[in-house]
């Protein structure tokens, strides 16, 4: 059975920093990319960062010199570091896996979805 199961969130002040992580089942893992999305009240889904087998990576405008996505093959895990973070990043993280590889954060291209991760910035 696909899982994909978040871990990491929580609420920190302006500035802070957090690490989600993302547990993966061996089956999704075997997937070409993986990503972190978001969505905070009232918004829509967007896409924060992605990286391929490969390890190449991108990420939205919004997070670049902020975040690092990276993954630990061994530990089947995705990881989202978040550093500086700020009030408009509040949402809930979504962890994701697609069977193809991603040359821009698509939402639409992935097929597999965790239950999410709640994260929290207070000024």
């Amino acid at each position: 059975q696909v899982q994909l199961v978040e871990s990491g969130g929580g609420s920190v002040q302006a500035g802070g920093s957090l690490r989600l992580s993302c547990a993966a089942s061996a089956f999704t893992y075997s997937t070409w990319c993986m990503g972190w999305f978001r969505q905070a009240p009232g918004k829509e889904r967007e896409g924060v960062a992605v990286i391929n087998r490969d390890r190449s990576t991108t990420y939205a405008d919004s997070v670049k010199g902020r975040f690092t996505i990276s993954q630990d093959n061994a530990k089947k895990t995705l990881y989202l570091q978040m550093n500086s973070l700020k009030p408009e990043d509040t949402a809930m993280y979504y962890c994701a896996g697609s069977g193809s590889l991603c040359y821009d954060i698509v939402e639409r291209d992935f097929g597999y979805w965790g239950q999410g991760t709640q994260v929290t910035v207070s000024s």
